[in-house]
């Protein structure tokens, strides 16, 4: 596809809203509370902004240089810069990725439509915790109404998608992308409003700088790196469709910062209300499905604020599904010349199918595993802690090698229009630095760092 037919966003604010949208999802809403609250409150936080700055914006640079430069898919792009070599793979591995997480991110997502539903029709007061999980167990076991929201989610996904770029993705962000912060900033003014809230301050705002520990550090590169949705292709194809006039660096910047802002106004929201009520910060994955609807039930009007929580987390996630869907729509759509609908479609089709197993992986599946793994969990290991670090680690290896820095500097300063002050610093970290970092990363999520550990001691 020729980059004068190929379609962008259609406004500053578009490209803002699809690429905050297609970073902030369930990585900052769900995981990034439970993550802060198992590796020490604060003291997490303030080693997971430093990576976020030191490694999870330089990378994002570069993912926004790969996708406008060529304004190609995912994989289209890495062919064009590297015509007939293996560097290709890089763009096959996030196309791959984005495609295996959809299948089962979209379970999760489903299930946010269950708990929506049940707080709009049942009352949630009163009900111990054990009511909470033995619920939880009952419907993420079963087979028909998780598998039916799955369905439902995936069709709303598509719907958008089909729609088109402009039309569908950028219309639905800037709708939803407001809607999320304004959400978010409701359910935290009412957690802080709540008795003994100080204490969840203090856990997120008072850092014991003894509890930041190598581990504790490496968990927060990993968190950073999955927060910003780097190494899926999503960062890239949504550049694929920004215009030459876009800035790169301050884009970049203002998706960080935005992104960040959301993880932390979760957390501000979970752990003051947590504390309130005497729950363990530690709840872990739990905690929204739950933790939190068990916090619910002890506040007055409590289907409410309820209904209003997992609005947001729906809108979070679906903001997620519709990046994730776009990179292997767009994939199909360019490499194999078939229709936007007729890609989207095969796409969902396929979505679709790991999505079923995926669910039934919680019940009637349950005892078929692969090394020890369900589907949904076989998913999940292979894509967060191979293919993602491995492929954002490739993406700064084949920058720092491939990309001729006079190209690479020309794209990022629009042809010399906008100035990048510290391009030679940036360049040098791409180079050296972040393959380094991003190696750390993946050993740690593969185990190994513990097993040389043990070797060394």
């Amino acid at each position: 596809m020729s980059e004068e037919k190929r379609v962008t966003f259609g406004s500053k604010l578009g490209v803002l809203m699809a690429t905050v949208g297609s970073a902030v999802g369930l990585g900052n809403i769900w995981r990034f509370p439970y993550m802060l609250g198992e590796n020490g409150g604060a003291a997490f936080l303030l080693v997971y902004i430093i990576c976020i700055l030191i490694l999870g914006l330089p990378v994002m640079i570069t993912e926004f240089f790969i996708g406008r430069h060529t304004h190609r898919n995912t994989a289209g792009a890495f062919k064009a810069v590297a015509p007939g070599t293996k560097w290709s793979l890089i763009g096959y591995n996030g196309v791959l990725a984005a495609f295996l997480i959809l299948g089962f991110y979209s379970v999760i997502a489903g299930w946010t439509l269950e708990y929506l539903l049940q707080s709009a029709s049942s009352s949630m007061s009163g009900k111990p915790v054990e009511v909470f999980t033995s619920e939880f167990n009952i419907f993420s076991s079963g087979i028909i109404r998780p598998i039916g929201w799955t369905i439902a989610f995936i069709a709303v996904t598509h719907i958008i998608i089909v729609s088109g770029v402009e039309k569908g993705i950028e219309r639905a962000s800037k709708i939803m992308m407001p809607l999320l912060f304004l959400i978010l900033f409701v359910l935290c003014i009412r957690s802080l409003t709540l008795p003994n809230a100080d204490k969840g301050l203090m856990f997120l705002f008072n850092p014991d700088f003894g509890k930041i520990t190598s581990s504790v550090a490496l968990s927060a590169m990993g968190q950073a790196f999955f927060s910003l949705s780097i190494g899926m292709g999503c960062l890239i194809t949504y550049a694929s469709y920004f215009n030459k006039k876009t800035n790169l660096q301050t884009t970049a910047l203002q998706v960080t910062l935005l992104d960040t802002l959301v993880a932390l106004l979760a957390a501000v929201m979970i752990f003051p209300a947590v504390f309130s009520f005497g729950i363990a910060p530690t709840a872990g994955p739990e905690l929204v499905f739950i933790t939190l609807p068990n916090v619910f039930a002890q506040l007055p009007l409590a289907n409410l604020w309820s209904f209003i929580f997992f609005t947001l987390l729906a809108l979070a996630a679906l903001t997620s599904t519709i990046s994730l869907h776009e990179v292997a729509t767009a994939y199909m759509h360019e490499e194999f010349s078939f229709s936007r609908a007729k890609a989207a479609s095969l796409v969902s089709a396929g979505v679709l199918i790991l999505g079923i197993i995926s669910s039934l992986s919680f019940g009637l599946l349950k005892e078929y595993t692969v090394f020890g793994l369900t589907f949904f969990e076989l998913l999940d290991y292979v894509t967060a802690k191979i293919m993602l670090p491995l492929g954002g680690m490739m993406i700064c290896i084949f920058v720092g090698l491939r990309v001729d820095r006079k190209i690479l500097k020309a794209e990022l300063t629009n042809r010399g229009t906008v100035p990048f002050y510290f391009f030679n610093t940036y360049a040098f970290f791409m180079k050296y630095v972040a393959p380094v970092l991003i190696g750390l990363v993946f050993l740690n999520e593969l185990g190994l760092l513990k097993m040389i550990r043990r070797l060394i001691v």
